[in-house]
């Protein structure tokens, strides 16, 4: 059974609207669930977990009902951070005796709504090799190290840097385990599970991400998710 965990517990504050970055409806949808129906589409996602703030999990429900998200199996409150959401999602997923002891979670920003299939399959595929998988994409700016963020005379070789993205595929069991242990070890703040694995000593393994994969933070995210939305591939170019 593979799961999908998205994330959407955030309340926006950098989108400086009236409603949480997710709820934003474009092209008369919610951004959620843009996201939802790219993993209600695919066939290798057999159920969809939402962690989301509590007073609009009412509005959630109705919005899958609306829209027919049918794999939409859980809505589970958020904490206090990404870290905490994510773990009562787990928990939930832990405590409910439906879900198989070998079951795959695959853990997602609800506010990246552009993640394609090819994405969601090539995660699946590294999962299936490497027992883990994280979204990547290669850094092609130059980067510099900065303490004062105004000057630097350090840079980083870009061939050596990649940017995670979501998703972030692991056994269910491995993730859960990996929040108790950091609850022991105090390690509070990893939003990305990519970090939390990192911090306990894990190799990460790299799947496939895409710069249209953007994470919707700001008011320029949003107008270039709506140009996307918009735009189709011209036959001429090759993938």
């Amino acid at each position: 059974m593979t799961i999908a965990l998205l994330t959407a517990a955030g309340s926006g504050t950098r989108m400086h609207q009236d409603i949480p970055k997710q709820f934003i409806h474009v092209d008369n949808k919610p951004v959620i669930i843009h996201t939802m129906e790219a993993f209600q589409k695919h066939p290798g996602i057999d159920a969809i977990i939402v962690v989301t703030i509590a007073s609009w999990t009412d509005v959630l429900r109705a919005y899958a009902r609306q829209f027919n998200i049918t794999k939409l199996k859980w809505i589970v409150p958020g904490g206090e951070t990404g870290q905490e959401s994510i773990f009562n999602g787990l928990r939930t997923l832990k405590e409910d005796s439906q879900v198989p002891e070998d079951a795959i979670v695959m853990v997602h920003d609800g506010n990246r709504p552009m993640v394609s299939s090819m994405i969601i399959s090539d995660s699946l595929a590294t999962f299936s090799m490497h027992g883990s998988a994280v979204a990547v994409i290669p850094c092609t700016e130059v980067v510099f190290e900065s303490d004062d963020g105004i000057s630097s005379c350090t840079s980083t070789e870009r061939e050596r840097l990649f940017r995670t993205q979501t998703p972030h595929t692991y056994l269910l069991n491995d993730l859960y385990e990996a929040h108790l242990e950091a609850q022991k070890r105090g390690i509070t703040g990893t939003a990305a599970s990519c970090m939390l694995m990192k911090e306990l000593g894990k190799t990460t393994w790299f799947s496939k991400g895409s710069e249209e994969n953007l994470k919707i933070t700001t008011l320029d995210d949003l107008r270039i998710f709506k140009a996307l939305l918009h735009t189709s591939q011209d036959n001429w170019i090759k993938e």
